[in-house]
């Protein structure tokens, strides 16, 4: 079993910024891609970014490339979004969640392990 904790939301005005952290504890999931979804309020839940288990492979969806930045600490299971430039649009549940393989994918079902979720809210 894997365990994934999010934190760092909040309320933010727009153009403004926010990191969330993705804890993991239970097996390591370092040797595993990770991956950032959100779901607004009535809305399907989206691919936001991911990240290879080694780190130097990326991928975003359109609307934040640019504005936000996986990023990953293998030494202590953490996995990071910055999120800069905020919209309101940005706002959503936030939640990391952990592949099934080793490299990088946008699709749900590919992701096993999902954490609780963090509130991001931001205001126009």
């Amino acid at each position: 079993q894997v365990q994934l904790v999010e934190s760092g939301g909040g309320l933010v005005q727009a153009g403004g910024s926010l990191r969330l952290s993705c804890a993991a504890s239970g097996r390591t999931s370092s040797s595993r891609a990770m991956g950032w979804f959100r779901q607004a309020p009535g809305k399907e839940r989206e691919f936001v970014a991911a990240i290879s288990w080694s780190g130097p492979t990326t991928t975003y969806t359109g609307s934040v490339k640019g504005r936000f930045t996986i990023s990953r600490d293998n030494s202590n299971d953490t996995v990071y979004l910055q999120m800069n430039s905020l919209k309101p649009e940005d706002t959503a549940i936030y939640y990391c969640a952990r592949s099934r393989t080793v490299g990088i994918g946008t699709a749900r079902n590919l992701y096993d392990y999902w954490g609780q979720g963090t509130q991001v809210t931001v205001s126009s």
